[in-house]
């Protein structure tokens, strides 16, 4: 499966001299497949250690955090050679050796000709690394872009790539963007839907039915559910295990409620017992979004501006799920219920799916506005500086009261929604695009 990180790494590759990457993510979203197997292709070998399924590989660190020291090492321990100038060091699940991360200083430092990857699951909750001395990278789940790359479709990915808007167009990446809301962007998940097994596996055994691929998906998305919930024991010291997973299920509970409408501030009583101040629950939030599984959305209440977050409260926020896939799971949406699209559910999915195209593109948090009983699903702010208000309509219904006030207050120089039909960009102030395109939102308004 193609990711549209790699050219990024690509790109690192080429610098003439460089600093350690350190790649983020959450857990199963495809860090090690993209450095070992996307990226390692373009060099000369590649040596790979993970600290969490070796642990005695903490040891190679043991006398010396210096370059040398530790490539001596690495190369009697795994009996190797390696070539500075042309293999590919990969430090895997690296926050379980804390050595490992202290080590990269001294790779930016004294070796910046090599090149040194380092990934994990809970970057995010380390006690230090190395600030400033790594290229701090991020991987979130498949995008719908890199869904559609998966599906195997050129001529239908040739029309996204140009922002096609005819019915023929739409009608299918539209169809293609429901089996995303249901399948999700784990890799995993998206491996099976498709079917993108190893040849020898395809050579095998028949390609399965729509009804195995949702059971197999249905499947998947269980034992990842269990495997975060189990983290939420491993990996939490000061804050409670139980009150985190309390938050984490109530996410998709409390946006669930959002009918048909905009999702609404995330509210704290009634998650857990005997607690109702975001005081109360601020641990459990803020490891959950350094773990990647919540992002945060937070509303702005006044006039719009650059830059926007001393406009935004620490305190009061939307919270949405890492993957849209995992969202529907965790609410028991059928896969039929996603394809008739008939049911209230698909507003706050919709908005979920926004919000999580949007955070892969421009990173976190996002912005939203509110005034009164009006709200805007999120403010977008150009390379100009200026303030698009976007709103994000599931059907096919565009009428937005909403969108009218922010427009009669601030007059912005431009409004865009993405909706469930075709759009247009007919009108350069007012422009409307199917809710696939959030990815090309850039290219839309600057």
């Amino acid at each position: 499966m193609k990711r549209l990180l790699l050219q990024t790494l690509l790109d690192w590759k080429e610098q003439p001299a460089r600093k350690p990457v350190l790649l983020d993510g959450a857990r199963q979203t495809g860090k090690s497949f993209l450095l070992e197997t996307l990226l390692g292709e373009h060099f000369g070998q590649v040596i790979r250690l993970d600290f969490l399924e070796q642990p005695n590989l903490v040891s190679l660190f043991a006398d010396s955090l210096m370059p040398d020291d530790i490539l001596t090492n690495i190369e009697l321990e795994l009996n190797i050679s390696i070539d500075r100038h042309q293999d590919l060091i990969i430090f895997d699940e690296i926050g379980e050796c804390q050595s490992a991360i202290n080590s990269l200083k001294f790779f930016a430092e004294q070796c910046p000709d090599m090149f040194v990857c380092a990934s994990g699951s809970n970057i995010g909750l380390l006690g230090s690394f190395p600030v400033g001395k790594v290229e701090f990278l991020e991987l979130y789940p498949l995008t719908f872009e890199e869904f559609l790359w998966a599906s195997n479709q050129p001529s239908l990915t040739k029309a996204f790539e140009q922002m096609n808007l005819g019915k023929v167009a739409h009608e299918k990446l539209f169809s293609l963007l429901i089996d995303y809301y249901f399948v999700g962007g784990m890799p995993e998940a998206v491996k099976v839907w498709f079917g993108l097994e190893s040849e020898v596996e395809s050579r095998a055994e028949p390609e399965p039915g729509i009804i195995e691929r949702i059971q197999r998906v249905n499947q998947i998305h269980r034992s990842l559910i269990a495997g975060y919930e189990r983290d939420f024991g491993k990996y939490s010291d000061k804050v409670s295990a139980q009150h985190i997973q309390a938050v984490f299920e109530n996410v998709p509970v409390q946006l669930s409620k959002n009918r048909d409408d905009s999702v609404k501030r995330f509210k704290f009583k009634d998650v857990i017992e005997k607690k109702s101040r975001y005081k109360d629950l601020a641990g459990p939030v803020n490891w959950l979004e350094k773990c990647r599984l919540i992002s945060k959305c937070h509303p702005i209440d006044c006039q719009p501006g650059s830059p926007f977050k001393p406009l935004a409260k620490d305190n009061i926020f939307k919270l949405f799920l890492f993957d849209v896939g995992l969202l529907g799971h965790m609410l028991g949406v059928s896969y039929k219920e996603h394809r008739e699209q008939k049911y209230s559910y698909k507003g706050y999915v919709a908005e979920n799916f926004v919000q999580n195209e949007l955070i892969t593109k421009f990173g976190s948090p996002t912005y939203s506005w509110e005034y009164a009983r009006s709200e805007i699903e999120f403010l977008f702010k150009t390379d100009a500086g200026d303030v698009i208000p976007v709103e994000v309509k599931s059907g096919k219904r565009t009428r937005a009261k909403s969108l009218q006030t922010y427009v009669q207050r601030y007059g912005p120089t431009a409004t865009l929604k993405f909706i469930g039909s075709t759009g247009s960009l007919d009108d350069p102030a007012a422009k409307v695009l199917p809710l696939y395109y959030v990815s090309k939102i850039r290219d839309v308004v600057g």
